[in-house]
């Protein structure tokens, strides 16, 4: 009797449990939706004051806004930045990837440690110290300094999503291509690269939508010519100046346009199954 009881209750606990997570959930999404809603009424709306809809709607704040903030010229350094730093991040992250993947050597735990420090710690916490030391090297307010800045957590980020993507290849085609005199270019560039087309494409769109989103980094190496577009954002917000509300919300509907674009694309090519699975074991080479 006493068991059937607390089965009872036990059964009663789980779904009070799974009631309440589901109800937090589905007001936080409730919430977030209202946000945007009303973000992206106000930037059609002429006015719109104390009224549940605008009195009238217009694109015009759109034209306004790219006149008002340049941001022919934001999203070209956006460009700039977003790419150069895709870039360079896998160029130097899938080599130390598959150097992590496939090596064992004394201090490979502290080396992925020292990779993984940029992701796990704040941006701020190391962005201040970043920050002084490229305006001693007189690279803040310059593009190159906004992409090396960026560069810091991009690289981590790039072989942590690589190195499953690496294990998970059977060394025994590396030992074959080398058999048949493949050196280790000619091995990586016609054997590993091909193989590793699903995880580069990974690896560059989370990159890319990291990239566009990080305001931090950006924020604190930037200058008036080498602004992101989360960046000239939040100047718009809070400069000095006075600006239509709608202006500003139109800019922040393109902002978050743009990286909504890139997050569905990234979501459609990145199996996120890949991002979490190991090879536990490891055929020996022949």
């Amino acid at each position: 009797m006493s068991a059937s009881v607390a089965n009872r209750g036990s059964r009663w606990l789980d779904r009070a449990w799974t009631g309440l997570l589901w109800g937090l959930m589905t007001l936080f999404l409730v919430n977030i939706g209202l946000m945007i809603a009303a973000v992206a009424t106000n930037s059609f709306a002429k006015r719109w004051l104390g009224t549940w809809l605008p009195e009238g709607w217009t694109t015009s704040w759109y034209t306004s806004a790219w006149k008002e903030f340049q941001l022919d010229a934001i999203l070209w350094v956006t460009v700039q930045v977003v790419f150069a730093v895709v870039f360079l991040a896998l160029l130097i992250g899938v080599p130390a990837a598959y150097t992590l993947a496939r090596r064992n050597f004394p201090g490979k735990r502290l080396l992925m440690l020292l990779f993984l420090l940029p992701l796990m710690v704040p941006p701020i916490t190391y962005g201040i110290p970043l920050a002084t030391v490229l305006y001693k090297a007189q690279l803040a307010g310059t593009i190159y300094g906004v992409i090396l800045a960026n560069l810091i957590p991009a690289a981590p980020f790039v072989i942590l999503v690589m190195t499953p993507f690496i294990e998970q290849i059977d060394p025994n085609l590396e030992s074959a291509a080398r058999v048949f005199g493949a050196g280790t270019g000619r091995m990586f560039w016609h054997i590993l690269v091909p193989l590793l087309g699903p995880g580069i494409l990974a690896a560059s769109l989370l990159v890319l939508v990291r990239t566009i989103a990080l305001f931090e980094l950006t924020f604190l190496t930037a200058g008036p010519d080498s602004q992101t577009l989360v960046v000239a954002l939040y100047y718009a917000v809070f400069a000095a100046g006075v600006r239509a509300p709608q202006s500003v919300d139109a800019m922040a509907m393109v902002y978050m346009a743009v990286t909504l674009a890139w997050l569905l694309i990234a979501l459609r090519f990145v199996n996120p199954t890949q991002l979490v699975s190991r090879v536990k074991e490891h055929p020996q080479p022949a």
